[in-house]
């Protein structure tokens, strides 16, 4: 083999491997730094004290192998919680809608009447508190 092809060859699986390692070290350094989810008597305070609640689903339209949920949400006054899976991720939003979305067009058109809760890392099995700010839009009827 010629010397030439063999630092390029070299130089190109170097290259391959520098460029996997840091895409894993994206991915994969915010979901190893999560802090910890809260306890599991938190969760069901805010489940107990729900006055909405709201179930995950992996069958829907848009959910693919990144983009899952399965639990129930929790929604009460002060408090927000989750209890079940998400796909693995580092950082989730959670939008409060009035009406069910199943597919991102759908989103897209319920924009104007969908809340952004405060943003941050959820971690598995979570609680998040509520700000004054992200008060759920008034549904039509408890779920």
């Amino acid at each position: 083999m010629n010397r030439s092809v063999k630092v390029l060859l070299l130089f190109g699986t170097h290259i391959s491997a520098i460029g996997i390692g840091f895409a894993l070290g994206i991915y994969l350094l915010p979901i190893l730094t999560a802090p910890d989810g809260p306890d599991v008597r938190m969760v069901r305070s805010t489940a107990n004290a729900a006055q909405f609640t709201g179930n995950f689903r992996r069958d829907l339209a848009d959910s693919d192998a990144l983009h899952w949920g399965e639990g129930t949400l929790y929604i009460g006054t002060d408090n927000i919680a989750f209890e079940g899976r998400l796909a693995p991720g580092p950082d989730y939003r959670l939008y409060l809608s009035p009406e069910f979305t199943e597919t991102e067009a759908g989103f897209e058109a319920l924009r104007s009447q969908i809340r952004l809760t405060r943003r941050r890392s959820i971690p598995q099995s979570s609680g998040v508190k509520v700000s004054a700010s992200s008060s759920p839009p008034p549904p039509t009827s408890r779920s």
